[in-house]
């Protein structure tokens, strides 16, 4: 039985189909393997409208490592549109999933964005909840574009199986892409709130609201122009029937 991530298209944009009972088995066969660059994505319904206007983070997305589906709405049109049932993967659980696995592995985290006093906070919660995972480093939003070279070179030197970053930095999860190259092998995985979760300042959404796919509301809440997005929410229903319609792949 093939247990590898299956990789699809919805609307030209790739998104990855991966069992959570497979996570480990992906994540010790790229550990074990010949050390490169595993960028890991949680791929949200905004992200994959984004990646069809812009060409840098599209290429980002087609070279990653593994595409996660975070939005209820992608699974919906991947059902729409081949008839397949991807995994939806909370990106807290799926987070401390893979630093479960990573921790089991003895492995090495590297820590890149949110405030100083957060970021200080979520790495002592870290280092109590997986205590043989090593934090070998850390960054807090305020790095300067002048400090950029030195920062990579530390991520560099620590050389952490995992770098683990946050909303803050220059370019989010394009910094990685502009980056990859002048950083070392190994995994890297961006999510925004991720920080302000683990140092307990943000609560993330209960399961209940997870599975119903609501937890947007809660991000309506705290920022009332994403209320706005329901046009492109419009926008990506048209799509799928444009493409349903017209048997576009």
């Amino acid at each position: 039985m093939d247990n590898q991530p299956e990789r699809i298209m919805l609307l030209k944009i790739p998104l990855d189909i991966i069992p959570p009972e497979n996570l480990q088995l992906f994540i010790d066969n790229k550990y074990k393997s010949s050390r490169k660059n595993y960028n890991i994505v949680l791929l949200s319904l905004w992200d994959l409208l984004r990646a069809r206007r812009n060409s840098e983070y599209r290429e980002f997305l087609f070279n990653a490592a593994l595409i996660i589906p975070i939005s209820k709405s992608l699974i919906k049109g991947v059902s729409f549109l081949t008839g397949k049932t991807p995994v939806r993967h909370m990106p807290f659980n799926f987070i401390i999933s893979f630093l479960s696995i990573l921790e089991r592995q003895e492995g090495t985290l590297f820590l890149l964005g949110g405030g100083n006093r957060v970021l200080k906070k979520a790495e002592r919660n870290l280092r109590s909840t997986f205590p043989r995972l090593t934090v070998v480093g850390r960054c807090d939003r305020k790095m300067c574009k002048q400090e950029e070279a030195a920062v990579i070179e530390a991520i560099r030197k620590a050389s952490p199986d995992l770098l683990l970053a946050g909303r803050g930095i220059r370019g989010e999860e394009l910094w990685i892409a502009r980056n990859s190259s002048e950083l070392n092998s190994g995994f890297r995985l961006w999510c925004s709130d991720l920080f302000d979760v683990l140092a307990e300042k943000r609560k993330r959404p209960s399961d209940a609201v997870f599975n119903m796919g609501l937890e947007s509301i809660g991000f309506c809440l705290r920022n009332p122009f994403k209320f706005f997005r329901i046009f492109a929410w419009f926008y990506y229903m048209l799509l799928l029937l444009f493409y349903r319609l017209f048997k576009k792949k």
